[in-house]
């Protein structure tokens, strides 16, 4: 559930100036970016691609699903990987003897972690559910039947834990597990995610925290995951004054207003107007973090997008990658990760989907197509790793070291008409974008010489999978052909490829039209 916040810091001030200033800027006023090669900003911030998200843990055992990661492992370059339900019953870690002794059965999790680990990716391992032979009740969520009630004997759910990231230090090694995440359960300030209180949240955490701290103190334990950037300043409380292990603190905020844990999408979702939607959150949850007793904790949110139902259409739409870079853009380094919630619409909340675009979370499409945001993440991992100096709030300028730049600039232009209209009406029509004007690049100090200038795009019906499947009539079903030929038309080829001449301190100039919600990668390659 979100949060709003009255006490307006001076962060959060700057960001709502400079977004405001650009959403009223008038059509076809010029808009120009300069900056020079020498003068950098430091690093790109690591955060931009260390985790995504994915459904549930079975999903994972799909062939389907593990093909899409690994692609979107090469080409968006995420390194964690966070998703629920690796304790359900349907992954067989835990069971009853005749005698009531447990039994432990990592034979599933080990066929998905060794998968990971063989894409070069990292568990960033959530634990839960409630396996139901340690459960306290029946109350599950979801099509898949997560139990989220508390463990009827907290010493045995203690067990279950250090015996599951022992079997994780025998198989994998210790080094390599001291490099991953341990968080402890899914929004349990929920009903629906938590059947208990906060109190037996911070509980079960204690019980959690203290096995894994037991196999290995340098591992790396936190909580509360809440929806909302809920608990945190209690979290850190309780932690510090019961000396309970905590290494991260991590929640979720998403970019709509109503309808909150509707994975049918049925009660309608508004995105909303408040340009610090999300990323105030975030930087809020960093000014909590820094006015603690526990000032140095890591921040982590695990869950966010434009919208937190997988029946939103705003996912599939050409404004959610330009959305997704805004809110990133705004981040900065106030979190440690932002875990886009998820890669791909293998994800069966609801159960199994019937359509090909239906609003799913996925940077993919369950065929495999490339929606727009897909493409906002590869082309973040495009950049150079030195950002340059750069006051345009909509970009990011980089070089790396072969004197190559790369210049990802874009326009979030919020078009959604207002709170009586809902996403699930809204994003599924065609929205043709209007002119923002032109953008102009400016770079100075780079050597003089012949460069390829490759320019890529995502916006309006330019590798816009969700409008060309609209101008195919939305087949309720598609075949080899038309999944081919939507890949095809949206296959994130570049849309011009020029060679140019840099002369001796002359600057480089690009200059072309901006639309609403347009993404640009303009790729500058030395000959």
């Amino acid at each position: 559930m979100k949060r709003y916040y009255y006490v307006i810091t001076a962060a959060l001030l700057i960001i709502a100036k400079s977004v405001t200033a650009q959403d009223l800027k008038k059509h076809n006023q010029d808009r120009v970016i300069n900056v020079d090669l020498k003068k950098t900003a430091g690093p790109l911030p690591a955060m931009l691609n260390a985790c995504v998200g994915a459904g549930r843990a079975a999903e994972g055992l799909r062939a389907d699903w593990q093909q899409q990661l690994a692609y979107v492992r090469k080409e968006c370059g995420f390194r964690y990987i966070r998703m629920h339900g690796l304790l359900n019953d349907e992954m067989a870690v835990y069971a009853m003897d005749e005698n009531g002794q447990p039994q432990y059965n990592y034979m599933y999790v080990d066929v998905l972690f060794d998968f990971l680990h063989s894409i070069g990716m990292k568990p960033f391992v959530e634990l839960g559910f409630m396996p139901s032979a340690l459960a306290s009740g029946p109350k599950t969520i979801f099509w898949w039947r997560g139990n989220v009630t508390p463990p009827r004997d907290y010493a045995q759910w203690e067990k279950l834990v250090q015996n599951l990231v022992t079997h994780f230090t025998e198989r994998y090694g210790a080094e390599e597990v001291k490099s991953w995440y341990f968080e402890v359960w899914n929004e349990p300030n929920l009903d629906g995610f938590w059947a208990g209180s906060q109190a037996d949240y911070f509980r079960l955490y204690t019980h959690a925290a203290k096995a894994i701290k037991n196999v290995n103190p340098a591992y790396r334990v936190g909580g509360p995951g809440t929806a909302g950037a809920a608990w945190e300043p209690e979290m850190i409380d309780y932690c510090y004054q019961h000396k309970v292990p905590l290494d991260f603190i991590s929640t979720h905020a998403y970019g709509v207003k109503q309808g909150y844990l509707d994975e049918f999408g049925r009660s309608g979702t508004v995105l909303d107007k408040n340009p610090a939607s999300v990323s105030g959150e975030v930087l809020q949850s960093r000014a909590e973090i820094t006015a603690s007793k526990m000032p140095g904790l890591e921040l982590h949110y695990t869950e966010w997008s434009a919208s937190y139902t997988p029946a939103d259409p705003v996912h599939d739409s050409y404004h959610e990658a330009a959305y997704v870079l805004q809110k990133l853009k705004q981040v900065g380094s106030a979190a440690n990760s932002m875990s886009y919630w998820v890669f791909t619409d293998i994800f069966e909340e609801p159960g199994p989907r019937f359509t090909p675009f239906h609003g799913g979370f996925g940077m993919l499409t369950i065929q495999g197509i490339n929606k727009p945001v897909f493409y906002a993440y590869q082309w973040l991992n495009r950049l150079g790793h030195t950002e340059l100096a750069n006051k345009d709030t909509s970009s990011w300028i980089c070089r790396d070291s072969s004197g190559n730049v790369q210049a990802l600039v874009w326009d979030f232009t919020n078009t959604h008409p207002g709170d009586s209209v809902h996403n699930q009406r809204y994003y599924i029509r065609d929205l043709p974008s209007k002119t923002k004007g032109n953008l102009q690049l400016n770079i100075t100090g780079m050597a003089a010489g012949q460069y390829a200038v490759e320019l890529y795009k995502t916006g309006y019906g330019s590798n816009d999978a969700y409008t060309t499947y609209l101008s195919m009539g939305k087949p309720a079903q598609l075949n080899r052909q038309q999944v081919e030929q939507i890949k095809q038309q949206n296959s994130g080829a570049p849309v011009a490829r020029t060679i140019i001449a840099v002369k001796e301190n002359m600057p480089f100039t690009q200059t072309m039209d901006i639309r609403e919600n347009d993404v640009f990668l303009i790729n500058i390659l030395k000959l």
